[in-house]
This record gives C-alpha cells, sequence and structure tokens, in this order.
C-alpha cells in the first residue's frame, strides 16, 4: 500500500512535533541547573567535633522549649539535635515554601552569628497563641506583626538558651535582640546572597518541634564551621581535668621496673572482748535458742551488738556543755545604725497598676486611656525597694510632683 506511513514513521514524526514536551524537559533542565551546587565538605569537622557540637545545641534548645512553653502556655517538646554539613542545595531540599529566617548574634563569650529557620505556619501558630488566640488562626499572609512577635519570642528563649550555654561552658555568654525575616528561599541562587558562610559548607542542626497537636514539624540551625569549631574548643576547655584525664593516664611503652614488695599491713585492731560475769556469757549463750534474732556483720549493715552489763568500776558521767547565757550580752550585739545611714535607697510612688494582654498593648497608640486599679481620691503607694511602707497623696511643690506622707504602714 503506497503512500501509507508505517506504525514507526507515525511514532518517529508525534515525537518529532511534540514541542511542548521539549520545552518541559529543558525547563526542568534548567531548574536542576538553578538549583544544582556543590556537596558539602564533610572533612570539615570530625565525629567528636558533632557530637561536642550536638550536646550543646541539645542544652541550648532544652532551654528555648523550656521558655516557649511559659509563652505559649502549651506543651512544647523539641527532639535530640542531628548535626550534619550542609550547602545551601540541602536547605532548599528541606525548605521550599517562603520560611522566617531569624539572626542570632552573640555579643560576648562567642565571636559569631547563627541562623535559625522556623516554617511560615509555625510562627503563624506561635504568634496566634502569644496573642491569646488558639494556635488555629493561621490564614493571611506574614505580615510586621507576626515578625515582631517572632523576635520577641525567639529573644525570650535564645536569651535562656546563652543562660544555659554560660553555666555550661563556663564564661558569660550575651546575645543581641534577633532578627527575622520573611526569606523566599527559591528566590536566592546562592546562599551568599543572605549570608556570606552560606556560601560554601556550614554545619545544619535540625530538631523536630512539637507543639501539642498544632506543630509538628523541622525547624533548622545554621552555624558557620568556624563558628561551630569555636563552641567545640570552648566546650573541650570547660570539661578540664575530664578531657585531660585520659592523656595524663595513657601508659608508657617503656615497661617501668618491678616495684619492690610493699610491707605486710598491720593488722586492722580487733574490739577487746569484755569480760563478762559465766552468769552473763551462759545468758548470752542462751539467747538463740529463746527466739532472739541473731545479727551477723554483713557489708553496708551496721552490726547489733546485745546490751551487755556494765562493768564494775567503769566511771560513768553526764555530758557537761558550757553555759552561755552568763557571758551574753545583747548590748555588745547590737549593730551601729550610723553605718547603714548613707546607703541609698529607691523610693517609688506607685500610682495604681493594671494587667492586659499583649493583643491589647500591641494596640496602645496617643491618646490611649489606660484604667488603673486605683480610685479617684484614694491614697498613693510609697515602695521604698519595692516594699510597701506608706500611704499618701499628691501635692505640686512648685514645678515638681510630690507626695505629703499620710501613713506610716507598720
Amino acid at each position: 500500500m503506497d503512500g501509507m506511513l508505517s506504525q514507526d514513521e507515525i511514532n518517529a514524526l508525534l515525537n518529532g512535533t511534540d514541542e511542548p514536551a521539549g520545552d518541559d524537559t529543558a525547563a526542568d533542565t534548567a531548574d536542576a541547573a538553578v538549583f544544582d551546587g556543590p556537596e558539602a565538605d564533610d572533612s570539615l569537622l570530625t565525629e567528636s567535633e558533632k557530637d561536642a557540637i550536638g550536646e550543646v545545641a541539645n542544652i541550648s534548645m532544652g532551654a528555648s522549649a523550656t521558655t516557649l512553653f511559659s509563652i505559649v502556655n502549651r506543651k512544647v517538646n523539641i527532639t535530640t539535635p542531628v548535626v550534619k554539613l550542609a550547602t545551601w542545595k540541602n536547605v532548599l531540599e528541606d525548605y521550599e515554601k517562603p520560611c522566617v529566617f531569624i539572626l542570632i548574634k552573640y555579643t560576648q563569650g562567642l565571636d559569631g552569628s547563627n541562623i535559625l529557620i522556623l516554617k511560615e505556619h509555625d510562627v503563624k501558630v506561635i504568634t496566634d497563641l502569644m496573642m491569646g488566640g488558639d494556635g488555629t488562626n493561621t490564614d493571611g499572609e506574614l505580615g510586621e506583626l507576626h515578625l515582631s512577635a517572632i523576635s520577641e519570642a525567639m529573644n525570650q528563649m535564645m536569651g535562656s538558651s546563652a543562660t544555659s550555654l554560660s553555666t555550661m561552658l563556663g564564661k558569660m555568654i550575651d546575645i543581641s535582640p534577633p532578627e527575622a525575616s520573611l526569606v523566599d528561599l527559591t528566590a536566592f541562587k546562592s546562599g551568599g546572597d543572605i549570608a556570606d558562610f552560606l556560601e560554601g559548607t556550614f554545619v545544619k542542626i535540625s530538631f523536630r518541634m512539637q507543639i501539642d497537636e498544632l506543630v509538628d514539624s523541622t525547624i533548622m540551625q545554621l552555624y558557620p564551621v568556624d563558628f561551630a569549631k569555636d563552641i567545640y574548643h570552648t566546650f573541650i576547655v570547660s570539661q578540664g581535668a575530664d578531657s585531660e584525664a585520659p592523656a595524663a593516664a595513657a601508659p608508657d611503652p617503656t615497661p617501668a621496673p618491678a616495684p619492690a614488695p610493699a610491707p605486710a599491713a598491720a593488722p586492722a585492731p580487733q574490739p577487746m572482748p569484755m569480760q563478762m560475769p559465766a552468769q552473763d556469757m551462759s545468758q548470752m549463750q542462751m539467747m538463740p535458742q529463746m527466739g532472739m534474732p541473731q545479727m551477723m556483720p554483713q557489708m553496708g549493715m551496721p552490726q547489733m551488738m546485745p546490751q551487755m552489763p556494765m562493768q564494775p568500776g567503769m566511771n560513768v558521767q553526764p555530758v557537761q556543755f558550757q553555759n552561755f547565757a552568763a557571758d551574753f550580752n545583747p548590748m555588745q550585739s547590737q549593730e551601729n545604725i550610723e553605718l547603714i545611714k548613707d546607703v541609698p535607697l529607691e523610693v517609688t510612688v506607685e500610682l495604681g497598676r493594671t494587667s492586659r494582654s499583649i493583643a491589647e498593648i500591641l494596640d496602645f497608640a496617643p491618646g490611649t486611656i489606660i484604667e488603673l486599679d486605683k480610685i479617684a481620691g484614694e491614697p498613693i503607694d510609697v515602695l521604698v525597694n519595692g516594699k510597701f511602707v506608706a500611704k499618701g497623696e499628691v501635692v505640686v511643690i512648685e514645678e515638681s510632683f510630690g507626695i505629703r506622707v499620710t501613713e506610716i504602714i507598720k
């Protein structure tokens, strides 16, 4: 049948004219080229360094979880961290959608910074709980209010973390207020556009965070390799003798001469048996037969000795204590009040108090009226170093306010 095409020729023509499929393939190749990058250099950290950094991060995040619980009033669980060396490509594989980058800089004790990455949904849940919600109000875009609230939460969390690190590393560690920003990872071909240390290999510490039934996701901390090594060396130094003991105890390859035999230890002194009359001895021998328990001395158990009659001629006297009543003079122990009259004390006049939720405080603006717990005309409280000592009324002295004390609190 001349003029008709075979099935193979038809398939070849269809494949050759399928331009959209060819375009998709080119697009996929282009996307792969964008997100492709060098692999992480695993030789930059040893396994012992990774273990030490993981231990530091575990204690740090444990303190942060406790603080987050007090902020959102929900059960918070942050699991044991996983420490790996990574590149920007690995971060893109873990976080596809826009997420929140929180930059944390150390101002004392450690020299460097790190980045904490939270998912957008997790930030919305945490900020909703902070504002008195139930954590389900996650609709809408992430705005400045969310970023401000999560920055404050991270400030408290990382502050607790710095305190724990100070205790563990044995030196004062402090941070600057964290900076939060919403980042679309797909808009950056290289992590160096966000932070210099994200250009090459860096340390990635992953945690699993759970907040009741609302959040179950992964958060990450990114460390520069040099900063991670600094933490490791500080951690090793803080261990002190623990890290140096194995080196000091290393065996000498040269055999040492056999030590001279030590003199035989003197036998331990044995308690002298008490002399007892024959009649008493016979009574002691009859005790086991009369059902009295026979206590044998054992390791860690006190020996129960039977009561024995006093030997004739023993000199027993009651204990005498020195009497201090006659020598005690209260006038001699009285402190001289003149020595502390120059100590400054802080005097505070309190007009009143009230409590407001975070949502109400965020709505404050010039002109907002805050109602206090004091009634108009009621006496004002006077506190000295925070202790309530007097009441008074407000007066005006020339151009300054003052208070006239009307009652002393006893």
